[in-house]
């Protein structure tokens, strides 16, 4: 019987040795990392304690519990290592917008004409005349920069992903920056910037405002594709389309008119689609360039507008769809609505 009872005896401490193996072999480690690691500490602060051996000197229990504090201590330090990065790199981004934002602002000037003036329409093509007199006021201010929020969604691989950004635009000289939030899934997003300010043309792409996915600037395609997008979305500002020097419309149909704007050595077209009512519905460029394996190349893009509403004294539209026009198909990418808009008016 006590030969039972000791073999019985010898089975559960065997069974609890191996249990205990993976700590005894973590306690070996953590011996070790205390040693090379604590000794800076001990010569700073003599009367630093000494961390007691795990097995040997403590049950089972604690030593379980005190392994279990162990590792949420090192998991709290990485997560506030990894919260201390993410706010360091969301003040990052956050500042080079603004100051992208005040380079825009400091440049901004207003027109010769500070007020519209429907005389001027006279000899423009009859639907662009329809689309200005629709949307703006006789005598009222030029725009010379606007604020506009977007909510939508962006299509990443096939998936639409929910964004929100924020826009700056300047009628003179054309600028804009464009800065979005793209929300990939609850605990990740990615940052874009993509702009067109002092005659260049860039786009900057981060998850989590802290990993490069994308970083482009100073290319002349860059550029060409980035004053295509401000002609398109000036309907937004839509004293940015009255003609000047820069700015010409030349008619194609009753419905149709090309906007051609030259700025900073770049030169770029639109054809502008109009209603019966002088709304612009559509945009269109033949060629504009896309990035397609490290290489630029040229595909047809179009966008539309619709829900006009009044803002700041203008009709603009509120809802609008962009796509590119590829050899297997159509392709919207983007899609989205005005959330709030704030113009700054010539004085």
């Amino acid at each position: 019987m006590a030969g039972k009872e000791t073999r019985k005896e010898e089975q559960v401490l065997a069974q609890r040795s191996r249990r205990l193996a993976p700590f005894e072999e973590l306690d070996r480690w953590f011996d070790e990392v205390s040693r090379r690691w604590l000794s800076p500490f001990e010569r700073l602060f003599p009367s630093f304690p000494e961390l007691p051996s795990i097995t040997g000197r403590i049950s089972q229990e604690k030593r379980m519990k005190d392994w279990a504090k162990f590792s949420l201590a090192g998991l709290g330090l990485i997560s506030a290592g990894v919260g201390l990065a993410l706010r360091s790199g969301t003040l990052r981004w956050n500042a080079e917008t603004a100051r992208m934002v005040e380079r825009l602002k400091q440049a901004a000037t207003a027109s010769e004409a500070k007020t519209v003036s429907f005389m001027d329409f006279d000899s423009l093509p009859a639907p662009v005349a329809r689309y200005f007199r629709f949307a703006l006021k006789d005598g009222q201010p030029i725009v010379r920069t606007a604020r506009i929020r977007h909510a939508g969604e962006f299509n990443l691989n096939d998936k639409w992903i929910p964004f929100e950004s924020e826009q700056h635009f300047s009628a003179r000289p054309p600028a804009v920056v464009w800065d979005a939030k793209m929300r990939m899934n609850p605990l990740m997003n990615v940052g874009v910037r993509d702009a067109y300010l002092g005659g260049q043309g860039s786009m900057l792409a981060k998850v989590l405002s802290l990993v490069t996915m994308m970083n482009v600037s100073g290319d002349e395609k860059l550029a060409s594709g980035a004053l295509q997008r401000y002609l398109a979305e000036s309907a937004w500002p839509p004293t940015a389309l009255l003609p000047s020097n820069n700015l010409q419309w030349s008619a194609i149909d009753d419905r149709r008119a090309l906007a051609t704007l030259a700025n900073a050595g770049t030169t770029v077209s639109l054809e502008f689609s109009f209603n019966e009512g002088g709304e612009v519905i559509g945009i269109f460029a033949p060629a504009r360039f896309r990035k397609v394996d490290g290489k630029y190349e040229p595909f047809p893009w179009a966008g539309r507008f619709w829900n006009y509403e009044e803002r700041g004294r203008m009709m603009i539209p509120i809802e609008g769809e962009v796509e590119w026009h590829l050899p297997e198909g159509n392709a919207p990418y983007w899609r989205g609505r005005i959330v709030d808009v704030d113009y700054d008016f010539a004085r």
